[in-house]
């Protein structure tokens, strides 16, 4: 097994975990594929406008025969759902990030989501009984999930250098350049030639 090492400043970062919980993980693997990347505020009044059925979330792998919205045309795609618990459970760890931030004096509106971790957990088993006497297993697709939320650098311009802005040309390149512009102005000499 290989593991992944991540750098994130602890210093600058907050995270928040769920374990176990009662959401399916096909659906909350959407909702933080959704929010990666985005600020946490941000996220969140997204999550909402979700909650409001205003815009959709958009499913590109686990998508098998669901139906089409015309909301998912933004992401460039055309399945989408609006998956309430799971948003309602995210929604939860948000606000657990935003709170753990704030003991740790980060700035909340610079915080931006860098990671959303959501893996499979151990199956809930129950069990439903069936015509003549048979029982089948009865099982939810729990999940584990953990944001990592980092706050986002200032950009800064880099300054152009001088160096840069020269590139190495061929010399051969520029002989038949001059060349090229001589016998288009026709300011050649021609060697060897009869009188």
């Amino acid at each position: 097994m290989v593991k992944r090492i991540h750098l994130t400043d602890s210093s600058k970062s907050c995270s928040s975990k769920g374990k176990d919980l009662r959401t399916h993980f096909k659906n909350t693997f959407h909702v933080g594929r959704a929010i990666k990347g985005m600020l946490l505020l941000k996220a969140e009044a997204y999550l909402k406008e979700v909650l409001e059925h205003k815009k959709c979330i958009p499913f590109s792998r686990y998508d098998g025969s669901m139906g089409r919205t015309g909301q998912a045309l933004q992401f460039g795609l055309t399945k989408g759902r609006w998956p309430e618990k799971s948003i309602k459970i995210v929604l939860g760890l948000l606000q657990n990030a935003k709170s753990n931030a704030e003991v740790k004096k980060l700035n909340v509106e610079k915080l931006a989501i860098k990671r959303v971790l959501v893996n499979h957990a151990v199956k809930g088993r129950r069990r439903t009984y069936r015509a003549h006497g048979s029982i089948n297993a009865y099982l939810s697709s729990n999940c584990h999930v953990e944001i990592i939320c980092e706050e986002v650098k200032e950009r800064v311009k880099k300054e152009k250098k001088e160096e840069e802005k020269k590139r190495f040309i061929n010399p051969r390149k520029l002989i038949r350049k001059a060349l090229a512009k001589a016998y288009k102005n026709k300011k050649f000499v021609e060697v060897g030639k009869k009188k």
